[in-house]
């Protein structure tokens, strides 16, 4: 448990002209880590002096980047075994008060929606159709097309939101929902595109790896083969490797969404949130 006054005491001084007092008192009050974040918004809040209010900000800022380094350190180290979990701290990046349940809330809904038509016993194409109907017709999902480079199409909070994403975002949504409903959809990391693998590994198929066939969330669920996969790689003049036509990990995933908001915030010109992000990056390297 915090201290009150010693709290407000502290965050009192983070005017301090002294540079190394300044730099002790924030060291202290960041050493308290979550706890003290209602007390210094609280104090930004009544705050005059602009330096006070400046560094009051950065130390909110600087708390909740290392939650978040945490959050990912313990999913990544853990297995990385839940997707949307995954993704929402990396959405947490961006929006640190996130009402993840809302999200879920969300998610659920859309899969309930799916659950009440679904056929199980219908072919996977036929699955997959349905998801299709509902996810893009009657939830209204589509891909950016007109701001593909903004950064918000890559936070999940948002695309709920807007019911508008990139080839990331939107094939994360679609394969939690369809796993959700026991339907075998994983992503594959494919180069300059994000694209789901529906994989059977109890039929004979003519791929490796199970894969029935590949579906593309960006462009409305279109279902295609792997000679589609083939075209695609000798478009951009890459050998087809086995990771191109295969579903990958979770953190896999994940890397690719910090890289896409990398090349989003290097679009924008923010350096500072391009370096951040590349040290959650790196903490999925390690």
């Amino acid at each position: 448990m915090v201290d009150p006054k010693e709290i407000n005491s502290l965050i009192k001084l983070l005017d301090d002209p002294d540079r190394e007092i300044y730099e002790h008192i924030h060291d202290k009050i960041l050493s308290y880590g979550g706890e003290v974040i209602e007390y210094l918004e609280s104090a930004w809040e009544q705050a005059f002096d602009p330096i006070q209010q400046e560094r009051i900000a950065n130390l909110v800022h600087e708390i909740q980047f290392r939650i978040v380094k945490d959050e990912l350190k313990l999913w990544y180290h853990g297995g990385a075994f839940d997707l949307l979990q995954g993704a929402l701290i990396i959405n947490k990046y961006q929006y640190p008060d996130l009402d993840e349940q809302k999200v879920i809330n969300q998610i659920e809904a859309i899969k309930r929606d799916i659950w009440l038509q679904m056929i199980y016993d219908a072919s996977p194409s036929e699955q997959i159709k349905l998801i299709n109907h509902i996810f893009y017709n009657i939830h209204g999902f589509s891909g950016n097309t007109t701001n593909h480079q903004d950064p918000q199409n890559s936070y999940l909070s948002q695309v709920l939101e807007t019911k508008k994403g990139n080839q990331i975002s939107l094939a994360i949504i679609y394969s939690i929902i369809a796993q959700k409903l026991d339907i075998p959809v994983y992503g594959v990391n494919l180069p300059q595109h994000f694209i789901l693998a529906y994989v059977d590994e109890t039929m004979e198929t003519e791929f490796e790896g199970g894969v029935l066939f590949y579906i593309n969330a960006f462009n409305k669920g279109f279902i295609f083969g792997r000679r589609d996969v083939d075209m695609f790689l000798k478009q951009l003049n890459l050998k087809a490797e086995k990771q191109f036509y295969e579903p990958c990990s979770n953190a896999d995933i994940v890397r690719r969404i910090l890289r896409n908001l990398i090349s989003a915030y290097e679009n924008l010109g923010s350096a500072d949130k391009v370096a951040e992000l590349n040290e959650l990056l790196e903490i999925l390297t390690n």
